[in-house]
């Protein structure tokens, strides 16, 4: 049976909070008076603009507690219900316009209870608006149901007083079981997501994470919605315990629970038809639209969810879409693509710039006797069309997987590879370098695109989008340990075992091609680095320059926080001073992020400078002139073959007989699809190779 109460009908739009949670002194409207800063005064309604509403067909439970601006119209207000103690802002004679939707000023047929008002408002057909605070300027039109309960969180895992734990809510990311699950709150980035959901031996480290969390928030009961300048709100359902910023716009959603809304003026929210989200936190400029379903999220600044994107128990990192699929239990890093129907996202750690195709479905094959499997993917995951994956798999960065359905878990350390299933001979091939060797094009565009891509104006986090950095040259050293040790067969194979989890035959292919080509791109990355140092500094002579470079001789680990390439060394730092309370806030972690975004170039410049020494197995006096300057001509030569390769990988595109049969000519061909030669991207390439010809040419000169 429905437990349905009667009450005064007078009480209605009173005793928001229980008393027993109201401090001594204080009434029910303390932190809603704090929370309104619009500066605006009010005073009580004068017996004129009482008679004028009531004409009008408006009724109050008690007018005393309706208080206007002295620019309130009466005149401007029709058809409607009051309840409470409610606060009106000025109402002047104009008509709000935004996207062809204009509506007068005013409120009309609508019921208000307890809520202030900003100026100039348009409040149409809300059936039913409770305890929120309105700004400027707003726009709020056929709205079923727009209200906040005592207990509001605005999608913030916390607890307030009298709750029990129970009752928390967590996001269960990277596994379904919910052994790695975090609480969600406002603000939370990438980095603190996998912090919090990687070290789960660290009890601890995981109490602080908790302790920090709630130390954010008030736990007071009692604080109303919110809903800033320049908002539009259109046609929706149910709008409930929503905290929004300025300028977003909501047209036609269904339900929208437990949430708050970043938006600003530059960074604009958008969230659009069918839509349903519900316990989460949306980023700054995100867009959400066409029947999307969230439940239990967090999604950073600047991402989309759009046509029928299911996202659950996740974290969707910055720059990212998911148009069309399905993820639940996922954290995923900045910069990660996800289209079609049919992809399928599941129980995985996905590291960033990374791409799903259609028809992908990774992780609903469980292996074990609970679903408790997980899937860890470095930076530039690309699993191909209708790839099928097991738990538990782990791939290095840059992985793309071929078309197939993989028959058992997987673990393939090295980078930049091709992983394929050879159904016909029964066994799995591993092609290492594979993007350099036939995908330049695309490896060095994606780089490109998603620095070009990055919108975010507050970049608390320094992601790295280079595909040569810290994380990938030391996988590259790693791969050598392997590599070095087959025993490749006239066709430059090699069967190996241990990554996967079957008895039959891995096969690593063009073994001595990849152990060329990585020596090369490790030495290409030392001395790229050590060539712009050089340049930015303006060294005339080699001495100075060398006396800049660190005298480390062991090449650093690092780890991707989050997108972020952070020392090893300085992340367990970090969860020293967590545990012994030097640092106390998110803020604070925060300002670490800050602190190793600034710190990076010379952290990288010193792992670039040891990374050449161990490759040319040399020591810090084997340095010398000499050898920078053939270095350096080895550097041009090396930039020569990518900018062919990005060409020539480009250049199949035009060449295949198979892309060309739907053209009657090559003309019609190039106004289709653009000219090979006026490629924006390949023509932005070579002009970085004259560039660095020009550069290399003036360091030799001062080497001289």
């Amino acid at each position: 049976m429905n437990i349905i109460q009667k009450h005064p009908v007078n009480n209605l739009g009173y005793n928001f909070i229980d008393k027993k949670f109201i401090p001594k002194g204080k009434d029910e409207y303390y932190l809603r008076n704090t929370q309104n800063r619009n500066g605006i005064k009010y005073r009580k309604l004068t017996a004129a603009e009482i008679e004028t509403l009531i004409r009008n067909r408006n009724t109050s439970d008690d007018w005393n507690k309706i208080f206007v601006s002295s620019q309130f119209n009466p005149e401007l207000v029709r058809n409607c219900k009051f309840h409470g103690l409610v606060r009106i802002g000025k109402l002047e004679p104009f008509y709000l316009e935004f996207h062809n939707l204009r509506m007068p000023v005013g409120l009309y047929n609508s019921t208000i209870i307890s809520c202030d008002l900003g100026n100039n408002i348009c409040v149409d057909n809300v059936n039913y608006m409770s305890h929120y605070i309105i700004g400027n300027d707003v726009m709020l039109v056929n709205v079923n149901e727009l209200a906040t309960t005592d207990r509001a969180k605005f999608g913030n895992g916390i607890l307030k007083e009298g709750e029990e734990e129970k009752t928390r809510v967590w996001i269960e990311l990277c596994n379904e079981a919910g052994g790695r699950n975090v609480i969600p709150f406002d603000g939370m980035l990438a980095g603190d997501a996998w912090l919090w959901s990687k070290y789960r031996d660290d009890q601890a480290l995981l109490a602080k994470f908790k302790e920090i969390t709630d130390k954010r928030f008030d736990k007071r009961q009692g604080h109303y919605g919110y809903i800033g300048d320049r908002t539009v709100i259109k046609n929706c359902k149910i709008i409930k315990d929503v905290l929004v910023g300025s300028d977003a716009y909501f047209k036609g959603a269904n339900k929208l629970k437990n949430l708050t809304v970043n938006s600003d003026e530059k960074r604009r929210s958008q969230i659009g038809e069918g839509c349903e989200l519900v316990n989460g936190i949306v980023g700054y400029g995100c867009r959400i639209f066409y029947g999307v379903k969230a439940v239990r999220f967090v999604m950073a600044s600047h991402s989309q969810l759009k046509y029928g994107a299911r996202l659950i128990n996740s974290y969707l990192g910055n720059n990212s879409t998911i148009s069309c699929c399905e993820v639940l239990n996922s954290l995923i890093f900045p910069a990660h693509e996800q289209h079609h129907n049919n992809s399928f996202l599941c129980a995985a750690v996905v590291m960033g710039q990374s791409n799903m195709a259609a028809g992908a479905t990774i992780g609903s094959n469980h292996n074990s006797r609970a679903a408790d499997g997980e899937i860890v993917a470095g930076r530039g995951f690309w699993p191909g069309l209708c790839v099928s994956l097991k738990h538990n798999s782990r791939f290095a960065s840059f992985t793309i997987i071929a078309k197939g359905d993989f028959p058992a878990e997987l673990n393939i350390p090295l980078p930049f590879s091709l992983v394929s299933n050879d159904v016909t001979n029964d066994r799995l091939l591993v092609m290492p370098g594979y993007w350099f060797m036939y995908n330049m094009y695309a490896l060095a565009r994606n780089a490109w695109k998603y620095v070009d891509r990055d919108k975010r104006t507050e970049k608390i986090q320094r992601i790295e989008y280079d595909f040569l950095a810290p994380d990938t040259i030391n996988e590259l050293f790693e791969s050598l340990v392997v590599l070095q040790k087959l025993k490749p067969n006239e066709k430059g194979a090699a069967e190996i075992t241990g990554w996967e989890n079957t008895n039959r035959r891995t096969d690593v292919q063009k073994i001595p091609q990849a152990i060329k080509l990585f020596k090369e791109l490790i030495q290409y990355y030392g001395v790229r680095e050590l060539m712009n140092h050089f340049a930015q500094n303006n060294y005339t002579d080699f001495a100075a320059f060398k006396r800049s470079l660190s005298a480390r001789i062991q090449r650093s680990d690092w780890l991707n926080i989050g997108g972020q390439l952070i020392q090893r060394s300085a992340v367990d730092q970090l969860k020293r001073d967590l545990k012994a309370d030097k640092v106390k806030t998110w803020d604070e972690v925060h300002l670490f992020y800050r602190r190793q975004g600034t710190a990076y170039d010379k952290d990288r410049l010193d792992h670039a400078y040891t990374s050449l020494l161990e490759i040319l197995q040399i020591t810090p006096k084997q340095f010398t002139p000499a050898l920078f300057s053939q270095l350096l001509q080895q550097l041009v030569d090396t930039k020569e073959w990518m900018c062919k390769a990005i060409f020539d990988s480009r250049a199949k595109d035009y060449n295949n007989p198979f892309r060309k049969m739907v053209y009657d000519n090559s003309k019609e061909m190039e106004s289709v699809i653009g000219k090979l030669e006026d490629n924006s991207f390949i023509q932005q390439q070579l002009a970085e190779l004259d560039t660095l010809k020009k550069l290399v040419k003036l360091l030799l000169k001062r080497l001289k």
